[in-house]
């Protein structure tokens, strides 16, 4: 009897947890930072005080409160330096030695990454608060209720760690300093509770904010942000006619910022300053060392302009007023307004595709924001799936050979889901057993997503759906449900069935023509073959002796719909194929003698697993 009651007060307290659910509507919270900051760089150092007036727009009383200390990763024995050292030879290689050994756990007390709070209070008053590695637990003394506003201001110091990875000091290309997940950062609360993910080495999330940032640093520095300079006439680099305004030794610099989630920068003496206008609303600011390897930077700019309209052409308009590309960190990181990546390139081509991974972000991780620590596939993937588009479009001979823009992608993809390494792809970014096994879920299988999703609705209809998309759910959270949604409501397609195979499970998709065979005078049998254990729709391509093209297309029942024509050949549409269904047989309107060739998915874009029993006639 206790267990039934049991039983049943369970059920009923999850069946009011969905109901709370559905009753409220969507919401998010928000910030406002205030920033001061003082910089030494000889000690690599710096004090910090800023107010955070957070506006609790939920309908849950708020009783704690989290805030990330990201730098306190850089440190032996930290979660960061346990996971890297638990990967051993699968760690990304950046954070061994040349001599092998653990980057991280080889720090100096002097090269640590620190964050030290020295003051706190909620509405004036003290709190306590108690440090969990990389988070700051507050016991606040006045629970945040729904629809109100606290302010936060605190005081803090930090020291900036030699870089390893992303933040840092005096890094690979000689740049000085680094400040990326650099404050205490208000962490996310949503329907999903207290985005409280440890700093393992990945992904981020945050609040959507406003900032208003002032940075006191030596003179003879040169500072590349995420924000509007609003001083640029007191400052080096950006204005010729500045007159830099000089306090004991130090220039303060102010930056602002709107509607953003994340707020970085970088300095260095050495730090040249172009710009360019990429529309009438956006200026994009190169912030770099010049030299002969990074001679690229100056040929990107008409690229760049070309960018930045293929992007509103295919997803829609960038909404901010300035971006920056900052030469810092290691590789690329996507933060607002901002890339801080490697200067450093051995062509124009490399360069770019760098450059436009990165600023697709401000797409698919900025405006678009979703939780990469939960989801990394949704912005990792999107952004890959833009990148490669338009470098298909601004460096065509590098795709003239390929049967559509994503292919070296697809066989990336079957190239790993071949190895047995591959996990799926919904796993939590931190979590992977290897860092390949990370990679290939998040970049390349996220970027297959959509070019799987193409190969389902069709180009054009894909396109509509990315600019819905990002229509619908710019400044906000979306999850993939709310990105399916969207993409079942522009095609009139039920989605759900490839939503779930691609995001929790490894299975391969294997599609084959088992036999060809004569079918009347003027008519060929042809029977295909599922060998998978993932149902797709079909295209199989027909070309006959005579010259003439012709695509059969196949739809899954589960999509209760047909993909509408998108080639530039005549379309059959044929009956549904059952996903239970493990042969299907259709005619074609030709003599088998007329056959030139047949192949399933002539465009390349199924990720099927094994290509050559895609063709008819066999290849050796």
């Amino acid at each position: 009897m206790n267990k039934i009651f049991l039983l049943y007060l369970l059920y009923s307290t999850l069946g009011i947890s969905i109901l709370k659910a559905q009753l409220y509507p969507y919401y998010q919270q928000h910030a406002d930072y205030k920033m001061d900051i003082d910089v030494d760089v000889k000690k690599y150092q710096y004090k910090g005080n800023q107010t955070i007036t957070y506006k609790n727009n939920s309908p849950d009383t708020l009783k704690v409160f989290y805030f990330h200390l990201y730098w306190n990763a850089f440190q032996p024995n930290s979660m960061m330096d346990q996971s890297v050292q638990t990967l051993g030879k699968n760690a990304d290689s950046r954070q061994r030695n040349p001599d092998g050994t653990f980057k991280i756990a080889s720090l100096k007390p002097d090269e640590i990454g620190r964050q030290k709070i020295s003051s706190l209070k909620q509405d004036g008053v003290p709190v306590n608060s108690t440090v969990e590695e990389t988070l700051l637990k507050v016991q606040l003394n006045s629970p945040i209720l729904p629809n109100s506003t606290t302010t936060f201001e605190m005081e803090w110091t930090a020291q900036i760690p030699v870089q390893i990875r992303r933040s840092g000091r005096n890094n690979a290309e000689g740049i000085d300093l680094t400040f990326t997940q650099w404050y205490p950062k208000a962490v996310e609360y949503d329907y999903e509770g207290w985005h409280t993910f440890d700093y393992i080495a990945r992904e981020f999330h945050g609040v959507f904010a406003n900032f208003d940032v002032s940075i006191n640093i030596d003179k003879d520095y040169i500072i590349g942000a995420g924000g509007v300079l609003q001083n640029p006439s007191e400052v080096k680099g950006y204005d010729p006619q500045a007159k830099p305004v000089v306090n004991n030794g130090k220039t303060k610099w102010h930056f602002r910022a709107e509607n953003i989630h994340d707020f970085a920068w970088a300095a260095d003496s050495d730090y040249t300053v172009d710009s360019l206008k990429v529309t009438n609303e956006t200026t994009v600011f190169l912030v770099y060392q010049k030299s002969d390897k990074t001679q690229y930077w100056e040929e990107s700019k008409p690229k760049i302009v070309q960018y930045y309209q293929l992007m509103k052409d295919n997803f829609g308009a960038y909404p901010y007023p300035a971006y920056s590309f900052i030469q810092g960190g290691d590789g690329g990181m996507e933060y607002g307004m901002c890339t801080v990546m490697v200067g450093n390139s051995d062509s124009l081509q490399d360069l770019c595709g760098l450059m436009f991974h990165e600023a697709s972000h401000s797409w698919f991780q900025q405006v678009l924001a979703t939780n990469e620590s939960m989801r990394a596939w949704l912005d990792e993937g999107f952004a890959s799936y833009a990148e490669h588009l338009v470098m298909a479009k601004i460096f065509p001979e590098s795709v003239i050979n390929f049967p559509n823009d994503h292919f070296e992608t697809v066989n990336n993809y079957i190239y790993f889901a071949q190895s047995g390494q591959e996990e799926p792809m919904g796993l939590l970014s931190d979590h992977f057993k290897t860092t390949k096994g990370y990679s290939a879920a998040a970049y390349v299988k996220g970027e297959m997503f959509l070019v799987g999703l193409e190969y389902i609705v069709g180009k054009q209809n894909l396109v509509k759906i990315m600019k819905e998309y990002f229509e619908t759910w710019k400044f906000k959270h979306p999850t993939d449900r709310d990105f399916i949604h969207i993409a079942q409501k522009v095609s009139q397609m039920d989605l759900k069935w490839y939503w779930n195979y691609m995001t929790t499970t490894t299975r391969q998709i294997d599609y084959a023509i088992k036999n060809v065979k004569k079918s009347g005078n003027n008519s060929t049998s042809v029977t295909l073959e599922n060998l998978g254990d993932f149902p797709m729709p079909v295209d199989l391509y027909v070309a006959l002796k005579n010259g003439s093209q012709e695509v059969y297309n196949i739809p899954l029942n589960m999509m209760h719909n047909t993909k509408h024509q998108e080639f530039n050949l005549p379309q059959k549409n044929l009956p549904y194929w059952k996903w239970t269904q493990k042969e299907y047989t259709l005619e074609i309107s030709a003599p088998m003698t007329e056959i030139k060739f047949l192949m399933i998915d002539a465009t390349q874009r199924l990720g099927d697993i094994n290509y050559k029993n895609n063709l008819y006639p066999k290849q050796k």
